[in-house]
């Protein structure tokens, strides 16, 4: 039986696989294909190895859908984008490369650790509230995304911020939806967990929380805006009067 700690050698294994032909062929069409796959095959492998019951099948149709939905549109979009311009100066790198890759790798089983530790348990309590708090993540990024991505295919919206559908109440709901999916996934799985568990599987959401917040998420997106639209008037008014993360009405 695999433990905690093999996912993580797992998780790695498939991404320095994958860094390979990405840094022969200076490509960027596997990054995000192989964060999504990583997702599937490792909940896919721990359910196997394990005695299949509803709730854990229904656990690992949650992940299936999240990580599905979001490795095929995001494969669908560097296809059209040809390239992801947060891996120039990188993708030429070999080491700079792999760092990445590694981190992908780290990041996908720290994500999955609360999953990991509940598909292993012999207890199969769950709470409802988690699947439908998910339930609402994965509706409102699947939806933002969408709106997002039609909306850059018009020509008329070259060079144009997006401030309609959803994105009229957030200045990013895809990852408001995102970050929801995951406590989604930590409340649902909750009670089945150790103490310890509970304690350590916490980092899952957190993780997102803090990746999203501050690091690689609105700092960059934000200082991409500012810098591209900074100087527009409607830009200002858009950004003053429109919630940062969580949907809401905006302000007058």
């Amino acid at each position: 039986m695999l433990n905690i700690f093999h996912y993580l050698l797992i998780a790695l294994g498939i991404n320095i696989l994958m860094f390979i032909p990405a840094f022969k062929y200076k490509t960027d069409k596997l990054t995000d294909l192989s964060y999504a796959l990583t997702f599937i095959i490792l909940i896919i492998l721990a359910l196997l190895l394990k005695q299949l019951t509803i709730t854990k099948l229904i656990l690992t149709l949650m992940i299936l859908a999240w990580g599905l939905r979001l490795g095929i549109f995001l494969f669908i979009r560097i296809r059209k984008m040809k390239k992801d311009k947060r891996f120039d100066g990188m993708r030429e790198s070999f080491f700079r490369f792999l760092k990445f890759w590694t981190l992908q790798g780290l990041a996908v089983w720290v994500i999955l650790i609360p999953a990991l530790f509940f598909i292993n348990s012999n207890i199969n309590k769950i709470i409802w509230l988690g699947f439908f708090i998910w339930a609402i993540g994965l509706v409102i990024e699947s939806i933002a995304d969408l709106q997002k991505y039609r909306f850059k295919q018009d020509k008329k919206n070259k060079d144009k911020f997006i401030q309609e559908g959803i994105w009229k109440y957030s200045r990013h709901p895809n990852y408001f939806g995102e970050i929801l999916c995951w406590i989604g996934v930590y409340i649902f799985v909750f009670t089945s967990l150790t103490s310890f568990q509970k304690i350590i599987g916490l980092v899952s959401p957190l993780f997102i929380i803090i990746l999203l917040l501050f690091v690689t998420g609105l700092p960059m997106l934000e200082k991409y805006a500012d810098k591209k639209w900074g100087k527009q008037k409607n830009y200002q008014e858009y950004k003053k009067k429109t919630s940062i993360l969580i949907p809401w009405i905006p302000k007058k």
